[in-house]
């Protein structure tokens, strides 16, 4: 199948390592430009060399997503290198267990400021540019969090619920512009972030999964691959779970048992 992304520019937020870089791999195999930021220029750096020694090239640019000024640089030099965004992913995220109570305001700030302000901005700025140049694809990065919240990320979860609204608005609003706009909700997936995570509660987090094992960041980078493509011409506004089937039972350890 030919999904028509050869040659569309594509912005990835936090493309440099985890999910965002596996993303932007599978974007430069189907022969995409593909443009990444973060915060740290040690971790962009490395991206940019495992991209050439794969035969791709990466651009990037150390920007603060928290920073409004510092995303609109961003997007202006891609304008300005590449003269269009045609594909835009809103994929930074930080994440902090703690209770509630235990939460002071900066930890609270940095969190929303990452997980949805950034996206607002992001989408934002994407749209202003999309519009003059014919139309293209949004995709925000929401989490099984917002599903079914959980304990110890409150904020986390309520920002992520609060990338589900706002992707439906955008798709409303940015659609006669020709921009449709998706979210995916990854579920849990082997990387640097869950890592910890992974190793402490791994067998209680798969009994939820009906699959019994943990998503690879190219698995979910497959399904983005699939939402920004014309085989998706027609689905605006809504979230693909990519989860192995989390919790889609009530009953899980009974559910998944084989015979």
């Amino acid at each position: 199948m030919d999904l028509h992304l050869d040659g569309k520019v594509v912005v990835i937020t936090g493309g440099s390592q985890g999910i965002g870089k596996a993303a932007g791999l599978a974007f430069a195999k189907e022969g995409c430009v593909v443009c990444a930021c973060a915060r740290r220029q040690e971790r962009l750096d490395q991206a940019r060399e495992e991209f050439q020694a794969r035969g791709f090239e990466l651009f990037t640019q150390k920007t603060d997503v928290t920073k409004p000024e510092e995303l609109e640089a961003f997007a202006d030099a891609v304008m300005e290198k590449y003269g269009r965004i045609d594909i835009w992913i809103n994929n930074a995220g930080v994440n902090q267990y703690k209770k509630l109570l235990d939460y002071d305001y900066e930890d609270l700030m940095r969190i929303i400021n990452t997980n949805l302000t950034a996206v607002i901005v992001g989408g934002k700025i994407a749209a202003e540019r999309m519009k003059e140049t014919g139309g293209g694809v949004i995709l925000n990065c929401s989490s099984f969090a917002a599903v079914a919240p959980m304990a110890g990320k409150a904020p986390y979860a309520a920002c992520k619920s609060g990338v589900l609204s706002l992707t439906r608005t955008m798709a409303a609003e940015f659609a006669a512009y020709h921009i449709r706009v998706n979210a995916y909700i990854p579920g849990g997936v082997n990387t640097e972030i869950n890592k910890a995570n992974v190793e402490r509660y791994g067998d209680k987090l798969l009994q939820d999964i009906p699959m019994q094992r943990f998503g690879e960041p190219e698995e979910i980078a497959q399904a983005m691959i699939f939402l920004a493509s014309d085989a998706a011409g027609y689905i605006n506004g809504t979230a693909l779970e990519i989860t192995g089937g989390k919790r889609c039972t009530q009953n899980p350890l009974f559910s998944y048992e084989a015979d």
